[in-house]
């Protein structure tokens, strides 16, 4: 309701508490903040924000966690099915060592942690859904990367396209949604943002709200 037409788009985001080594997470900063933001700075019309969900920074542990908010996006039964394939949903992850935004084109089916999780788990060379196959199969996002990378670098922006996730957290969840995406009609994608002590936090909210537009628009 409220947004007629083939345009309408929404779009459901995540950001991760705390982890090892990384005290103050900006993602959750960034997602506990959006709605207000962008509620203050205006969407363009066609553009609804959905839900901001923070995740546990875990794996196998979080899985159940991460099922849910994943499926809270679907629309139920009565709602036409053709307008599922106008839900995105986007996950924000920290990189310490950063310097830049990176949006990520893919996910790799390994488990790989560099130390425990916040639920002690520490897989090695794992594969994240063994029935797909082995640690060398990779998921791609249906999304376009390299558009919205120069959207984005034209925005002002210190942005790239990036093919690896790593092999913690971030890549696990984004595996599970690649997956989760292509099984619903959905799309997803995942993002990499620096710390706040490398960009700081007012720039890092402009990003987030303007990568909901750009997303937006370059939505078939």
């Amino acid at each position: 309701m409220g947004s007629e037409g083939p345009a309408a788009v929404t779009i459901h985001v995540t950001g991760f508490k705390k982890f090892h080594g990384v005290s103050e997470n900006p993602t959750e900063t960034i997602v506990s903040n959006l709605k207000e933001y962008t509620e203050r700075k205006g969407l363009p019309k066609g553009l609804t924000l959905g839900s901001c969900s923070i995740l546990e920074t875990a794996g196998q542990g979080a899985l159940t966690q991460l099922y849910q908010t994943l499926r809270s996006a679907l629309p139920g039964k009565d709602s036409e099915s053709s307008f599922s394939g106008r839900i995105i949903w986007l996950h924000f992850g920290v990189n310490s060592g950063a310097c830049r935004f990176a949006i990520e084109r893919q996910a790799a089916n390994e488990a790989t942690f560099r130390c425990p999780d916040e639920m002690g788990w520490k897989p090695q060379k794992v594969p994240i859904i063994p029935a797909d196959g082995g640690i060398s199969l990779v998921r791609e996002t249906s999304l376009p990367v390299e558009e919205i990378t120069k959207a984005l670098t034209k925005k002002g922006f210190e942005v790239m396209t990036s093919d690896d996730a790593g092999r913690f957290v971030c890549n696990y969840v984004y595996y599970h949604s690649l997956r989760f995406a292509e099984q619903s009609g959905v799309k997803s994608l995942f993002v990499h943002v620096p710390l706040f002590l490398t960009i700081d936090e007012e720039t890092q909210m402009k990003f987030a709200a303007s990568l909901l537009e750009v997303l937006a628009s370059l939505c078939p």
